[in-house]
């Protein structure tokens, strides 16, 4: 379906008409789901792939319970739209989040580890029974990240890292809220700064290392330092950590790739993200 500025503008009538008469701009990206800013401290999400819908579903039962212990700003949704006959799937009205992705501003400053890792811990705390486990915790298997390696040439050193995640120990805590997919899309800037984190859709319960991996992947140079001293772990979950940001250090390469070849998908702007987060977490991956 093709998801224009009128149909968005229709349905906020039919729905919701003390919102319709805002400004209505569509943001450029996004994959499951197509966003258009709705005023200045709105937007509007709109499922256009296969799963999306049962992914805005969990932002809406869960971001509301969670965004006012979380220590930076998250597009907590304030409304639901219904199926119709307009758009046979539901929507959300979310909070907007002020700032640009991380792979078009990058995060420069010094606090950032603090920052992330404030975040981090606020957000791993035992999840509720009903809060599904998430596969994503399930990818240290040997021959996971092969099928990246036709677009990066990974070296010994990755493979190394990787392999050595694989061995460490499992997580042997209680399942905790995980994020899971903390990529540069996913993490908001302004001015240097961690400014929000956003797509809480494949949210779930499980092991914390997946989104600590992050510590490599999205920040900057010595940063990570700073990460660990405020967010300790132990060294196994440290060693899964490592092996997640090269698995997501190659995705983000790969999706660059894919850009570049016009394949669907394409992300050509993550590439200097990606670089640098396989450089950090290779050259730089030490306490």
């Amino acid at each position: 379906m093709d998801i224009t500025e009128a149909l968005v503008r229709n349905l906020l009538r039919d729905q919701y008409p003390d919102l319709a008469d805002l400004e209505l701009r569509e943001v450029i990206g996004g994959w499951g789901n197509q966003m258009w800013r709705l005023g200045d401290e709105l937007a509007v999400r709109m499922p256009r792939q296969a799963g999306a819908p049962q992914l805005l579903e969990l932002e809406y039962r869960w971001l509301p319970a969670m965004a006012d212990r979380l220590p930076l700003p998250v597009p907590t949704p304030v409304r639901r739209g219904a199926p119709s006959e307009r758009f046979p799937y539901p929507w959300l009205i979310t909070q907007w989040v002020h700032g640009e992705p991380a792979d078009r501003e990058f995060v420069t400053a010094d606090e950032s580890g603090t920052t992330l890792a404030e975040f981090l811990r606020a957000l791993h705390v035992p999840a509720p029974a009903d809060v599904p486990p998430t596969p994503r915790t399930g990818m240290l298997q040997l021959g996971h990240i092969d099928h990246f390696f036709d677009n990066v040439e990974p070296g010994d050193a990755v493979r190394e890292i990787w392999a050595d995640a694989v061995a460490a120990p499992a997580w042997d805590g209680p399942p905790l809220l995980v994020h899971t997919d903390l990529h540069p899309a996913n993490l908001v800037v302004a001015d240097g700064r961690l400014a929000g984190i956003i797509d809480f859709g494949d949210l779930g319960s499980g092991d914390p290392a997946i989104d600590i991996s992050a510590a490599w992947t999205l920040l900057p140079d010595g940063a990570a330092k700073r990460f660990f001293e405020s967010y300790p772990v132990d060294d196994a979950t440290f060693r899964r950590a490592r092996g997640h940001a090269v698995q997501k250090a190659l995705f983000v390469l790969a999706m660059a790739n894919n850009g570049d070849k016009g394949l669907p998908g394409g992300k050509p702007t993550w590439r200097a993200a990606g670089e640098l987060a396989l450089e950090r977490v290779v050259g730089r991956s030490t306490r």
